[in-house]
């Protein structure tokens, strides 16, 4: 008897997807079947199972073949949709009409005669499939095959010509590397070095872009670098007429029913370049006998929601810039100056209305209880951290000697006791170094320094950040809508990141435990007075979350607090203005309370960490430039300094003296393929081994500094580390590859491939 022939098993609705998955194209049910050897019935099977998933959305298809809905065409059409933390540009499909969120596409880095791209821009791409993410989307590397064009837009940049009818516009844009011809001056007269703002008119593809003068930002100079930050980040400038005759048309506030503190002897403390002062502060042994060692403190902050009523003009255009931004040589206030340097500033010997919080702490520095209260104060004194901390050291000189009685021991004494419990609570201890800009009063550079820190500054942070928690509880305990300003713990993702670097220098972390601030400060401690605290140090900030506005509390992981809002600077952020009216509304202190038809705090939230991150950027922004011009008379000195970024295109180094940064460029390592390992943050050398690691010091030669742009570049003399060559798999090491880190199309996506295994998009 014959053996009739064994029928092929059918395969799952998963095979059929894996295999469609694994394809490199489109491929259509003839490829399927013959893949899995169906027979005709099957083929039958096949077509409903087919439209079955194309239904569900498991499948895209046109009229013949079909492709995993995640998968992209060799050649797409991108938009360059915005930076990752390594500042690797990404990218999104134009046209994606699945179900399905889009993979992950990366850019790879322009080549040699290509313009770099930037946020919004356009291009054909080839595409380069490499491993999944960690949450199993597909993820791409985008190689530009050409730039489309672009509608016209505007650019930014300095005017200069060096004949009649022959003027280029060099842009501030450093992703911009070509200047454009002006074919039309407009109304404009400029000069050579002026900031100018153009319109891109069409067409001219081949050569160089034509543009058309609309504006003209400033003069040529140094004052021109912190204009190119607040046009480049469309910061808000110039109030309205209304705004600003009602900021003018204020008046003294009467005391009222408010609390006269004005014989109280409160002080300000600022920055000598401070432009505002809107918290006082004093504080004095607590009487009470129940409270042994005790202190009872008052932070009384200037009364803006006084003069600011809401959606008044004045209301309206504070919103709009959420905050004030502060420049090296300028600052670009939320309010007009008639407020913001008038009846809003605290000045020395003059009444001024304030909220005041009342505070008892114990000699724990925990607070006991609290009240808020509308008052005039009359400031004692305008002093700085430097006059009241070298007072404190012994010094005293002719402003703080008469202080020296009671005033600023109180104040030190509460400060020691708030010392105790941050340290109890396990704030986080991070040293981050800022740096200060020295003009003159031309804006010309005279150095650039990392910024002074005494004990002074961190005793009015610590009165702040009480207040704040003083002014959450009292809204929470009234009813009242709160602004928090929340920070939640790092993500899953970030402390199994930190985890794989901090074993790679043998440092022990357990990621199954409660993850608490103070765990950071233990890594910290271990890493002290070591070769790799720096880079440690840098390494734990990489890792914490973003703070934000939010009615929704999560509490403040950094600072280990419950509850926790801004409270203390209503003239420069919009979201201690609302605290404050939500004070006045709920404890009815009078006029300008918080309205009953307040908008969405949620909506309000979003806008003001929008503004707070443009505002940042912005003043990072003229800092970059005004750092590089300070460096571009320095071209071809040799300086020491410290790698303080790892990317895949280079490495950036502080400069030790200064804190100015600057990029080494991959390109200029040698002839060496350098590969770049996110969780270690290190290049190293494939053929040699040699490796340059995240806190490195080294020594840089400056080759290149554009204030117009803020980019520097340097080329390394020195560091770094030598190692063991890394044989490539089935042969020896290639000595001929001299791609100087820019590895070869075929081979890129999967060397890359380690690094961004476990990252999302």
């Amino acid at each position: 008897m014959s053996k009739s022939p064994s029928v092929t098993p059918f395969p799952s609705e998963e095979q059929i997807l894996e295999f469609i998955k694994d394809s490199p194209g489109r491929v259509g049910k003839r490829e399927i079947a013959r893949a899995f050897h169906l027979d005709a019935p099957q083929k039958l099977k096949l077509k409903k199972v087919l439209k079955r998933l194309k239904e569900d959305g498991r499948l895209q298809a046109n009229k013949r073949n079909f492709a995993d809905p995640s998968h992209l065409p060799n050649v797409t059409v991108l938009e360059v949709s915005g930076l990752d933390s390594d500042g690797e540009l990404l990218a999104r499909p134009v046209v994606w009409e699945n179900k399905q969120p889009p993979p992950v596409i990366y850019m790879a880095p322009a080549r040699r005669g290509q313009t770099a791209l930037g946020v919004g821009d356009r291009v054909l791409a080839r595409m380069q499939k490499i491993d999944n993410t960690a949450d199993g989307r597909p993820a791409y590397e985008g190689h530009t095959i050409r730039r489309l064009e672009q509608a016209p837009g505007d650019v930014l940049g300095i005017f200069h010509s060096d004949r009649p009818g022959h003027a280029r516009l060099r842009a501030t844009d450093r992703r911009v590397k070509k200047e454009f011809v002006v074919t039309d001056n407009g109304p404009l007269t400029p000069e050579n070095g002026d900031l100018v703002r153009a319109e891109v008119l069409p067409g001219k593809k081949l050569g160089l872009r034509h543009v058309k003068l609309r504006e003209k930002v400033s003069s040529t100079g140094p004052k021109s670098i912190s204009m190119i930050a607040i046009y480049d980040r469309s910061i808000p400038v110039d109030f309205t007429p209304e705004a600003l005759q009602q900021a003018k048309d204020a008046k003294e506030a009467p005391l009222g029913k408010r609390e006269d503190l004005r014989k109280l002897p409160l002080i300000t403390i600022d920055g000598e370049d401070a432009r505002d002062f809107d918290d006082a502060v004093f504080a004095e042994p607590d009487t009470d006998s129940t409270n042994p060692g005790g202190w009872h403190l008052i932070v009384a902050i200037s009364d803006v929601s006084w003069y600011v009523r809401p959606d008044d003009e004045l209301d309206v255009e504070a919103y709009k810039r959420g905050n004030s931004v502060y420049f090296p040589d300028r600052v670009v206030p939320m309010l007009p100056e008639d407020l913001s340097n008038g009846w809003c500033s605290l000045k020395p010997l003059e009444d001024r209305p304030t909220i005041a919080a009342h505070m008892w702490i114990d000699n724990l520095g925990q607070l006991k209880r609290h009240t808020f209260v509308r008052a005039l104060i009359h400031s004692a004194a305008r002093t700085t951290y430097t006059q009241i901390q070298t007072a404190k050291d012994g010094a005293p000189e002719e402003l703080t000697r008469p202080l020296m009685d009671s005033v600023i021991p109180n104040l030190y004494g509460a400060y020691e006791s708030l010392l105790k419990n941050r340290r109890t609570r396990g704030v986080l201890e991070l040293d981050l170094p800022e740096r200060q800009i020295m003009l003159d009063e031309n804006a010309n550079v005279l150095g650039v320094k990392t910024r002074e820190r005494f004990e002074s500054h961190k005793l009015i942070e610590e009165f702040m950040v009480l207040a704040n928690v003083a002014a959450a509880q009292t809204l929470e305990k009234h009813k009242q809508p709160c602004m928090y300003r929340i920070h939640d713990e790092p993500s899953v993702e970030k402390i199994e990141n930190l985890k794989a670097f901090l074993d790679s220098v043998s440092i022990p972390f357990d990621k199954g435990q409660v993850i608490r601030a103070g765990l950071f400060n233990q890594i910290l401690k271990k890493a002290k007075d070591t070769p790799n605290s720096h880079m440690i140090s840098d390494v734990v900030l990489r890792s914490q979350a973003q703070a934000e506005y939010n009615p929704d509390n999560i509490g403040h992981f950094g600072l280990a607090l419950q509850r926790y809002c801004h409270f203390t600077s209503p003239i420069r952020r919009y979201a201690d203005l609302l605290v404050h009216r939500a004070l006045v509304r709920g404890l009815g202190l009078g006029e300008g309370p918080l309205q009953d038809d307040h908008k969405d705090f949620t909506v309000i939230g979003e806008h003001l960490s929008v503004t707070e991150r443009n505002a940042s950027g912005a003043e990072r922004d003229a800092v970059d430039r005004f750092a590089a011009l300070y460096l571009s008379a320095q071209i071809g000195k040799t300086l020491p300094g410290r790698i303080n970024g790892v990317t895949r295109f280079g490495l950036f180094v502080t400069m030790a003296e200064s804190g100015a940064d600057g990029l080494v460029p991959i390109r200029t390592l040698g002839d060496d393929f350098y590969i770049h390992d996110e969780a270690t943050h290190t290049l190293r050398g494939r053929e040699t081994g040699f490796t340059y690691r995240l806190g490195d010091s080294v020594e840089v030669m400056i080759i290149e500094a554009d204030p117009l742009t803020g980019s520097t570049v340097f080329q390394m003399m020195s560091g770094g580390t030598a190692g063991k060559p890394t044989k490539r798999s089935g042969g020896k090491p290639n000595f001929n590859d001299k791609s100087g880190g820019r590895k070869p199309l075929k081979r890129r996506g999967k060397n890359r491939a380690a690094r961004r295994r476990g990252r999302a998009s």
